[in-house]
């Protein structure tokens, strides 16, 4: 039954599908973030290899706009390549790097989730590929912390009954009515996108609406002109690093979970913060460490 249902797959993967990690130095909120060390490696590091055992990315390859990455990605044979400054998103920089390939699908993977699960980029590619009229996908993990459902930084997203986006928004949504949210599932959005290539490089050129401008959420442009998004349930957790703190709680359960701490860019120590790690977050650091435990071990065989 494996193997039938491993043939189907493959039969509807196109030949050519590029991951492209976009990595910028200059982030506002926690500049230099793709280089911090987390376990004696850099974040970069941590997603380019979670995401090189995806199983349908045919090419992977870092977009970035300084040296400095450029320089890091290549110390670990990273493929990696330089794209212009002036991109307002890290949609227009996957896009630059997509124009420079002849890939039919196209994959945006976060630079900032050292925790990246490859099975979810797989199944967000297999996703969207079952719907032919669907130029975009992304991934949605059912909300299990209470706490998240009203948090505007989670961002929630409800579907229709073929699993594509109705809307995206940092609201709860969809809002209870005279009766109990506890009988209500809530999801929440996972930043992952996959993307048809000619839909990708035209996606700049969308007019921009009020609910993106209201939002702050640039999927919700396809969404206001039209088109689909497929959004595929995973129970991978999605675990970014957007700001100093963030870096400080995932190097602090990677060191607990490994014994390996993290460090800054220019060697100083990392100084822990006091409080309880999330279990579910433990988990995720424990598959992380053994998966890149087995990927070290294949590669020195090799």
């Amino acid at each position: 039954m494996e193997n039938s249902t491993r043939a189907v797959l493959s039969s509807i993967v196109p030949l050519s599908i590029l991951g492209v990690i976009p990595a910028r130095y200059a982030s506002s909120r926690f500049p230099g973030k793709a280089l911090v060390s987390i376990g004696g490696k850099t974040m970069l590091q941590h997603v380019w290899e979670r995401a090189s055992q995806a199983r349908y990315l045919t090419n992977l390859v870092i977009a970035t706009d300084d040296e400095r990455i450029l320089s890091a990605a290549q110390e670990f044979r990273a493929r990696a390549i330089m794209t212009r400054s002036d991109h307002v998103s890290g949609t227009d920089r996957v896009a630059e790097a997509a124009s420079a390939s002849n890939a039919q699908i196209v994959v945006n993977i976060q630079g900032d989730e050292p925790m990246l699960d490859p099975a979810a980029i797989d199944a967000a590619i297999i996703g969207m590929l079952e719907q032919d009229d669907v130029p975009m996908g992304t991934l949605k993990k059912r909300i299990e912390h209470a706490a998240e459902i009203t948090d505007p930084n989670v961002v929630k997203v409800v579907t229709d009954h073929h699993g594509n986006a109705l809307y995206f928004s940092r609201a709860p949504i969809p809002h209870v009515r005279g009766g109990s949210a506890d009988t209500v599932e809530y999801f929440k959005h996972i930043g992952l996108y996959v993307y048809r290539r000619d839909f990708l490089l035209g996606y700049s050129d969308l007019p921009i609406g009020p609910l993106e401008q209201a939002e702050r959420l640039e999927q919700l442009r396809a969404l206001e002109n039209g088109y689909k998004i497929r959004v595929i349930e995973t129970e991978s957790e999605s675990l970014g690093v957007d700001t100093p703190e963030d870096w400080e709680r995932v190097s602090a359960l990677y060191e607990k979970s490994t014994g390996r701490a993290g460090t800054a860019p220019t060697g100083e120590k990392l100084v822990h913060p006091a409080g309880q790690e999330r279990v579910r977050c433990a988990r995720i650091l424990q598959k992380t460490a053994a998966m890149e435990a087995a990927a070290t071990s294949t590669m020195e065989t090799e």
